[in-house]
This record gives C-alpha cells, sequence and structure tokens, in this order.
C-alpha cells in the first residue's frame, strides 16, 4: 500500500493545488481578484447573514384572506349572474368555503343552474394533474337551494397563484432597494423566504414588505357629515376610513373604484414645486388616464381619496380636471417614506397579505465581531492542536500537521467552489473538523506504532497501519456523516451551514489523512529508508495499558442509570431553558451606545408595555444586554408589534445588534424537526452499524448513544443554558462523535474476537479497550483543545454550542469505554454468530494466533 504510482501522485498534489487555487481569493484582496485571469478561481466563500450581517424573514400567505376574498367575488358573480338573467333569488350568503343561494321558483332551477355553470368550469393550470382545476363544486342540498363550494384543489391553486405573484411583487420591492445579491424563493405550500445580506435597516425591509399596498382612487361622500355616519349607519355604497394621520381621520368613501393601483404605470418620490415637500409623482397608463380624467372632470370642486390598504392617504379636492394621466400624493412624507411608497407603488400590489413568521436580523456590526472571534478561535485552535501533534508524534505529528492544513484548504475551496454560505454554526464544524480530523492520523499512527511493537519491519508496520486502520476510519466517519446528512435535510438556517461544513470536512478528513497521509509517509520510508520509527517528545499515554476497564462494569452500570434516571426525572420535572426556536417569542441583543447598560432601567421601562413576561440579561460584555419576550397570545403579527414597541423604547440609548423572532407556526415545527433529526439519525446509524457488524454491535453502539444523548439533556436542564436549534446541531454531533468513538473500539473488538477466540469476553474486551485507549485519549485531547479554543475565544452567540459539545466530547469518551464494551457481555456476544463468516473461515483452517490449535 505505500507503492504510488506516477499518476496517483499527480491525482493527489492535483488535488490539493486545486484547493489551495480556490481557497486563496479569500485572503487575496478584491483589488488583485479583478485584475486576475478570467479561467482563474475568483470567487470567495459567501458569508451568512450572522457574519456579515442582514436580515432572514419568511413571510407566510394568508390562505384565510385569500378563501374569504374568493367567497365574495363568487357572491357577487351569482348576483350579477342572476339579476342578468332576471332569475328571482333570496338567501344569497356566504360563510366558510361556501356560497349559497335559494331560488324562488322551483320551474327556474334548471335555468339558474344553466346560468351559473360557468362558475364550475375547470380553469387552466399547469400545476395539477390535466392541466386544469374545478375550483367550485356545485350541490343542492335541498330543492331550490344551491350551494358553491371552494375545492382542495381550487384553495391549492389559487394559494399557489397568489404565492408566484408575491415572490415576483416582493421581488420588485427587494430589488429596488439597491440591497446586494438578496435571497428570495419559495418555501414550501404558502411561504416565502427572503434574505437580504448586508441590509443597514431592517426595519425598512419588513415594513415595505409588510404593506399589500392596493391603491385605489375613490370619491369622498360629502351629502352626510362623516360623524352622523358612524354614529347612525353609513349609507348604501359607502363605508367609512381612516388617514394615517395622528390622530386619525374618518372620512365617508364611495365604494366606488374610480381608478386602482393596476393602472399604474410610474412612481417617483419627487418635490412639490409650491411647499419643497416630499411628494410621489405617479402616472397611469391610457385606461387609467381617462378614467381618471373622466371622474376629475365631473366631479370639480369635491373631495377625492387616494387609499392604500385601506387607509387614506390625502384627500384632496379636484380644482381642475386633470387630463394628462399624472398626478402627485401629498401627505406627511418625508425622503425615506416617500421613496418607500413610491416603491411599493411601482412593485405593485400583493394579492394577499404576507404575514412574517420567523425573522432572524443581525446588525454589520455583530457580524464583523463574529467573523473576529470565529478567525481568533480558528487559529488558536488550530495552534494548540498542531503544538499537541507535533509534541506527541515528532515528525509523524508534522506529517499530521501537512494534512490537517491541506483538509482545511480544501474544506475552504469546496465551500467557495460551490457558493455554499458560510455561518457561524459552519465556522464551528470547521474547528471542530480540525479536531475530529486528527482522529484519522491518531488511528493510522497508533496502529503503526502497535504493529511496530508487535514485531514487524518499519515498512511492514507503516504498510499494515495503514492498511488496518483504512475500514476503521471509514467506519467512523461515515456514522458522522449520517448525522450531518440528515441535520441538512431536516435542519433549516445556520444549522444547515453547520452540516454542510461538516459534511465537506468528514470527505476531505478521509481524502487527508489516507491518501495524502500515505503519500507523505510513503515518500518518507522511500527517501530516508528509517529503520525506527520517529522519536516523540512526549508519551502522553504508556504503552501496553492493562487496566481492568471491565472489572468496573457494574459500578459504571450502576451509576450511569442512575444519571439517566435523574437526568430524565430533571427533564421531566423541571423547565427547561427553551429558546425561542421551541417556543416562540422574541430574543433581542442590544448593545449600549454610551458607556455600560442599564438593566434595571431596560427592565423597569419594558415593564410597562405590557409584553408579559420580559427577560433582561448582561450578555458577555457590560455594554451589551440580550433581552427576550413571551410568546404573545395575539398570533404572528402580535409579534412583530413587540419588536416594534422595544425598538421605540430604547432605540434612542440602545443599537440593535440582533432580532430573532419566531411566530407559533414555526416554532411548533421546528420542535417537530429537531425531535425527528435526533430519532432518524439514530435509527439511520443503527442499520448501518448492523449491517457492518451485527446486532449486538448496532444496539450496544445505539444504547451507548441514548445515554450520551440523555446524559447532554440532563446537562442542559441543570445549567440551564438556553436550548435552541444550535444546540439540536450540537446533540447530533454528540450523536456522531459517540459513535465515531464507540465503532473504533468496536472495530478492534471485532479484530479481537477473530484472533482470540479462547480468551474471555470480559479480558477481550479489557484488551480491547487498551489498545485503543492511546487513540481515544489523544482524539478527544485534540476535540477538546480545539472546542476549548472556541469556547474562550468564539464569542457569546456559540458559547453555549460549545459548552454542550464540550461535555458531550467528554461524556462520549466514558460511553465508549464504559458502556458500549460492557453492553457486548450483557448481550452474550459469544453465543451469536456475530463473529461472521471470517471467524468461520478461519475456523476452517485451523488458524488461531495464540499459536495453539483448536480442539478437536
Amino acid at each position: 500500500m505505500l507503492h504510488f504510482s506516477r499518476w496517483q501522485t499527480i491525482l493527489i498534489w492535483l488535488a490539493v493545488a486545486l484547493g489551495v487555487a480556490y481557497a486563496a481569493p479569500n485572503i487575496i484582496p478584491a483589488s488583485y481578484l479583478s485584475s486576475m485571469p478570467s479561467w482563474a478561481p475568483s470567487r470567495p466563500m459567501t458569508l451568512g447573514l450572522d457574519l456579515q450581517g442582514g436580515s432572514h424573514i419568511l413571510l407566510q400567505i394568508e390562505k384565510k384572506e385569500l378563501i374569504e376574498e374568493r367567497i365574495v367575488t363568487t357572491r357577487d358573480d351569482i348576483r350579477r349572474t342572476l339579476r342578468d338573467k332576471r332569475i328571482g333569488y333570496t338567501g344569497l350568503t356566504g360563510s366558510g368555503q361556501s356560497v349559497q343561494v335559494r331560488i324562488r321558483d322551483a320551474a327556474q332551477v334548471a335555468e339558474a343552474k344553466e346560468a351559473l355553470r360557468e362558475l364550475t368550469q375547470p380553469v387552466n393550470s399547469g400545476l395539477f394533474s390535466g392541466g386544469t382545476v374545478t375550483e367550485l363544486a356545485l350541490t343542492e342540498p335541498e330543492p331550490g337551494l344551491l350551494r358553491f363550494t371552494l375545492t382542495e384543489d381550487g384553495i391549492n391553486y389559487r394559494v399557489s397563484s397568489a404565492l408566484s405573484q408575491s415572490i415576483e411583487v416582493v421581488s420588485r420591492r427587494v430589488n429596488e432597494l439597491g440591497t446586494t445579491e438578496p435571497v428570495i424563493q419559495r418555501q414550501g405550500e404558502d411561504r416565502i423566504l427572503v434574505q437580504v445580506p448586508g441590509l443597514q435597516d431592517p426595519q425598512r425591509l419588513k415594513d415595505i414588505l409588510g404593506q399589500t399596498a392596493k391603491l385605489s382612487f375613490q370619491m369622498v361622500d360629502q351629502s352626510v357629515p362623516v360623524q352622523e355616519a358612524i354614529n347612525s349607519r353609513p349609507p348604501i355604497g359607502t363605508t367609512i376610513k381612516y388617514s394615517v394621520d395622528d390622530p386619525p381621520v374618518p372620512y365617508l368613501i364611495e365604494d366606488r373604484v374610480i381608478v386602482s393601483g393596476e393602472n399604474l404605470v410610474d412612481a417617483q418620490a419627487t418635490f412639490d414645486q409650491r411647499t419643497n415637500e416630499p411628494v410621489v409623482s405617479f402616472r397611469f397608463d391610457t385606461k387609467g388616464a381617462t378614467r381618471f380624467g373622466q371622474a376629475t372632470q365631473e366631479n370639480v370642486g369635491r373631495l377625492f381619496a387616494i387609499i392604500l390598504d385601506d387607509q387614506v392617504i390625502s384627500a384632496p379636492q379636484i380644482r381642475e380636471p386633470i387630463l394628462g394621466g399624472t398626478g402627485q400624493i401629498s401627505g406627511n412624507f418625508n425622503v425615506q417614506s416617500a421613496n418607500d411608497l413610491a416603491v411599493l407603488l411601482r412593485a405593485g400590489a400583493l394579492p394577499a397579505t404576507l404575514t412574517i413568521i420567523e425573522e432572524r436580523t443581525v446588525g454589520p456590526g455583530l457580524g464583523q465581531d463574529s467573523i473576529d472571534a470565529g478567525k481568533i478561535a480558528s487559529l488558536i485552535g488550530a495552534a494548540l492542536v498542531v503544538v499537541f501533534m507535533i509534541a506527541a508524534y515528532g515528525l509523524l505529528g508534522v506529517f499530521a500537521v501537512i494534512a490537517l492544513a491541506a483538509n482545511v484548504t480544501m474544506i475552504i475551496a469546496i465551500l467557495s467552489a460551490l457558493g455554499a454560505t458560510l455561518t457561524l454554526p459552519g465556522i464551528a464544524g470547521i474547528v471542530l473538523t480540525i479536531g475530529m480530523a486528527v482522529d484519522s492520523s491518531v488511528l493510522i499512527f497508533e496502529r503503526i506504532r502497535e504493529e511496530r511493537a508487535g514485531g514487524r519491519s518499519l515498512i511492514q508496520a507503516v504498510d499494515t497501519g495503514f492498511s488496518k486502520a483504512l475500514a476503521t476510519i471509514v467506519d467512523a466517519n461515515v456514522t458522522t456523516l449520517i448525522a450531518a446528512v440528515i441535520l441538512f435535510y431536516l435542519g433549516s438556517g445556520p444549522i444547515r451551514g453547520f452540516a454542510v461544513t461538516l459534511a465537506i470536512g468528514i470527505a476531505t478528513t478521509v481524502f487527508t489523512a489516507y491518501s495524502l497521509t500515505r503519500w507523505i509517509v510513503a515518500d518518507w520510508v522511500r527517501r530516508r529508508r528509517p529503520r525506527e520509527l520517529p522519536r516523540t517528545p512526549l508519551r502522553f499515554v504508556p504503552d501496553n495499558t492493562k487496566i481492568g476497564f471491565m472489572k468496573l462494569r457494574r459500578v459504571t452500570f450502576t451509576l450511569s442509570a442512575l444519571a439517566s434516571i435523574a437526568a430524565v426525572a430533571l427533564f421531566m420535572t423541571v423547565n427547561m431553558n427553551y429558546g425561542i426556536d421551541f417556543k416562540g417569542g422574541s430574543s433581542i441583543e442590544v448593545q449600549s451606545r454610551e458607556g455600560p447598560a442599564d438593566i434595571g432601567d431596560i427592565r423597569a421601562r419594558l415593564s410597562e408595555l405590557n409584553l408579559g413576561d420580559v427577560q433582561v440579561q448582561e450578555f458577555g460584555d457590560p455594554r451589551e444586554v440580550l433581552i427576550r419576550v413571551q410568546a404573545q397570545d395575539g398570533g404572528e403579527n402580535a409579534e412583530q408589534t413587540v419588536i416594534a414597541k422595544v425598538r421605540g423604547e430604547l432605540e434612542d440609548a440602545y443599537e440593535f445588534r440582533r432580532v430573532e423572532v419566531v411566530g407559533p407556526t414555526v416554532s411548533g415545527e421546528l420542535a417537530r424537526a429537531g425531535t425527528i433529526a435526533v430519532l432518524v439519525s439514530l435509527l439511520a446509524i443503527l442499520i448501518y452499524i448492523w449491517l457492518r457488524f451485527e446486532w449486538q454491535f448496532a444496539v450496544g453502539a445505539i444504547l451507548a448513544t441514548l445515554h450520551d444523548v440523555i446524559m447532554t439533556v440532563g446537562f442542559f436542564v441543570i445549567t440551564g443554558i438556553e436550548f435552541n436549534l444550535t444546540s439540536i446541531a450540537a446533540i447530533l454531533t454528540i450523536v456522531g462523535y459517540s459513535l465515531n468513538d464507540t465503532v473504533v473500539v468496536y472495530d478492534r473488538v471485532r479484530e479481537n474476537l477473530r484472533r482470540f477466540k479462547k480468551m474471555p469476553l470480559p479480558e477481550l474486551l479489557n484488551l480491547s479497550m487498551n489498545q485503543t485507549l492511546s487513540r481515544t485519549i489523544m482524539t478527544s485531547v485534540t476535540t477538546l483543545l480545539a472546542l476549548g479554543a472556541l469556547f474562550v475565544f468564539g464569542g457569546e452567540v456559540i458559547r453555549s454550542f460549545t459548552a454542550a459539545m464540550i461535555f458531550g466530547v467528554v461524556i462520549g469518551t466514558y460511553s465508549s469505554i464504559f458502556i458500549a464494551g460492557p453492553l457486548l457481555i450483557l448481550f452474550r456476544m459469544r453465543s451469536t454468530g456475530a463473529l461472521g463468516a471470517e471467524q468461520r473461515d478461519d475456523d476452517a483452517t485451523g488458524s488461531d494466533t495464540t499459536g495453539q490449535m483448536p480442539a478437536k
């Protein structure tokens, strides 16, 4: 295995060279990138919103509003059609998803059905089978009573059409803001995801997205005083609407629409030549200009209202006919509000209201702080790992460091080439990969040492070490990869970024540890022709340890069982500190503009806003404060009201660095998705280990991992650390890490079961544990070094994530020795066919590495 052909060498180093080339744009200044040849890689990694700042907003279209609008339209169509056909009717009403009407004359029922048959005709749609969909179904519950009911296909068609139209409108609105590379895409059946990186004013984006922007020009009814209409009843054909002023002014508005926003072809913010105040100039199309000119010509002297989303913007008097198809909207505008209104009018109206059900906004200042913290943590973590590896393995450690540097470079290169987004949890994934990637090198080097100590020549030890370590490396990394893949498909947002980074890191780890490291070691052996392994400055674990781990199994089983029961009891009786991801609500991070934050003053000011339970605490720095507000009872829109109130109360003295709002709909979905992610990953890993080993190994590994998950949950309960989406990522990563450790131990147990057939199982397990002890400790230490750097220097945002990871690494190391191993004794490992075909082949040849022939 130490022989490499010329082509193999070229391909290995070509992969490394490509990694360097694609990673280089991330450190080359942008001014130089523009001058590079067109064929050269020039795209750096895309930074997530949590690193460069910006807004992540999830919008949901109001299905109920669309249904109500369709019911009203259907009722009006029925009224118009029956009147045109002179068919007598009564009881025309619409409620829920149905409209019904009673035909007075039984002889006209058939004629009415024929007249209304158009309502039940299929409409063209490419979204459904056959290209058509029937929106309304006609039934006759009793003679003469016709009921038109919206079908599920019809509702889905309306929602889908409205969503497609909404995406176009939202795209036009966001693009009008001049933002760079916004992401606007459909999510699910009734949602739109909007991500705008680098946005300086997220509140403006929310204001623009939150307005339906249905514009209409309607006459003001001046025949009746508006107060009289309010006190009694508005005349038929009129509605009372209020202005946007403070306090609002009521107007009696005729229902007839003169011109709607659909007739607008342009709208621009400008200044009134007389008053120099900001106004919005507009221009109609030909049809709109004709209707507007005719209406103003016939109503000189009257007031006409400009209405946006059922609110009167202004109600000027028509002094003379406006025949040019142009005009202007005046009101209490400033420059930005006039610009925003022009943006809304140019982009067009939304077909239905879009409600913000999830918001995650990060200010640019916090994003830069996160980048700086991530860089520092990565550099310190990498330096600690480098020093440790060289101290533990000497020259072989240098080889491992070279492979590790290539590994990280290739991760960055692949992220850049794919255009993947690097998030803060993604940086955590890279730092975690730095620690875990060393595991493969440790496995190989420890195996080489073991083979050399067993009497093999150096070349044979190196060759055998790489050969035997390969299967273990693959098994150990596949289990972590399974967790990463499931996390990607079931996770969302930054958590998917973490999963992508971790999965890429696993792939590059296998390549660099096995191919690149093997080439470097082979080249060293070929050139130097050493007779012994390089000396190591330090030896962290003595050779040939003989610790009786299995003697402690009853004690460890008992303690672990008691601890697990206690953790479950605490989970069921003590409220875990769930984050807003799982219980809804708002989380706001603010920073004092001058001096330390006054937490008492903030708490007092917010308590007057009647927001329910409000928690205020220092967050990492005396100037920074984290505010949590409970989920509101008023639904999705009530959560946005909270942010508006808090911003209005604190914005003068505090900078809003991060805002997260999760409505009740999304929080319930995230809780379900998180639970499913853990269960599905455990099931998938169980199946994999079952296929690779035997059922005893699979069940033992899952039970040991369940122990780790339960203990980690107990850790969250006891410490009070917030449990959120990143906590799910931490648990799934712990699952992968723990299984990685367990699989390495089990792989050695399986090998020894084939070698030492007469050795008692407890003794064999002790031997296996001691043989892998050095690797277990070395891997745990390197991972803890990387995580420790992330915990201390990575910033407050991911501190809870890394704290859980540190606990998980410690408990995972413990369970792989004291839980996973003894479980094989409990399952009576030797009494099954778990040894597989390889053992039966050994039995057939009569081989036994103890030097004894099996009894006949």
